[in-house]
């Protein structure tokens, strides 16, 4: 069954209320990982369904013991959800879940290459079976490029000096290993932070190989069409740039969160936040899960015509 040491369920119950389950409904776990989320919603399905999604191998694994008459297995990137889940015969669901943060396993695999905790390989990517790495865009990028991305995704204020501290480390030989890398940082990382700017570096790096930001925006604007009227989607997300995304997507349909409005006044959105606020770990779940503190939930409704 589900793997709880692989990730902990963040603000389990709070996704499962913002979910609203019917016994009988069909649910989409987009981030199926160790599992948590996705088999507590199943101890809530009588005749329904749940759909599972994660392109990772690892997770894969996860699914083997889970009960095939209510849930089913799709290795894919959760930017195809539509597409996938036309191949089983789905068309609507009633409730769509997303957690967006790198699960726990990924992390402490130091194989992985997604913690700056151990030495490994840059690989950083969610599905292994190919694909841009981490070490290609180290070393491929140009300066001008990986500013872009330190900047934007990494929020790091001294992308620029970051960027050519790399382009002039790789001239001599390629900057292969975690080590190798942060050794190029501690040159340009403020005194005392080091560590939080690693993480930043590597946050970067992680959504520019992942496409993350693509692949939610794409995955957001097939919402509307997915869900049945009076649908949720509950989406956690663990950085300023998911949140903000999903909380504009939620507000007005554009990631921009401009509003468009009928002749009468009212705003046209295809999605109505449930909360307009986003929800937090309570102080209990943060002592006892630390990754829990950077998680912002928030919940939206597809009206009832």
């Amino acid at each position: 069954m589900s793997n709880p040491d692989y990730h902990v369920p963040v603000m389990l119950s709070e996704c499962l209320e913002g979910l609203a389950i019917k016994p009988d409904g069909i649910y989409v776990d987009i981030t199926f990982g160790g599992g948590g989320h996705s088999k507590a919603i199943m101890d809530q399905l009588e005749t329904g369904h749940l759909y599972g999604f994660d392109q990772d191998e690892d997770a894969k694994a996860n699914a083997e013991g889970f009960d095939k008459s209510k849930f089913t297995f799709i290795q894919a990137n959760f930017r195809h959800i539509k597409k996938f889940l036309r191949v089983h015969g789905v068309k609507k669901v009633d409730g769509i879940l997303a957690d967006l943060g790198v699960s726990s396993y990924q992390i402490d695999t130091a194989e992985r290459g997604f913690s700056t905790r151990f030495d490994a390989d840059l690989d950083m990517r969610m599905n292994r079976k190919g694909g841009l790495t981490a070490k290609d865009v180290v070393n491929t990028y140009s300066a001008q490029d990986l500013h872009k991305i330190l900047g934007m995704y990494g929020e790091i204020k001294n992308a620029k000096t970051a960027a050519q501290a790399i382009e002039m480390s790789r001239v001599g030989a390629e900057i292969g290993t975690i080590d190798e890398l942060k050794s190029v940082l501690n040159k340009v990382a403020p005194k005392f932070k080091e560590f939080k700017y690693f993480a930043q570096v590597f946050q970067a790096l992680r959504i520019e190989v992942n496409e993350e930001m693509k692949a939610l925006e794409e995955f957001l604007f097939q919402i509307p069409d997915l869900l049945n009227p009076g649908g949720r989607l509950v989406v956690m997300s663990y950085h300023s740039l998911e949140d903000r995304m999903v909380k504009n997507y939620t507000r007005s349909g554009y990631l921009d969160g401009h509003l468009e409005k009928d002749f009468f006044g009212n705003v046209l959105k295809p999605l109505e936040a449930v909360s307009r606020k986003p929800i937090t770990a309570s102080p209990a779940e943060l002592e006892r899960n630390p990754r829990s503190r950077s998680a912002k939930l928030r919940i939206a409704q597809k009206p009832i015509e």
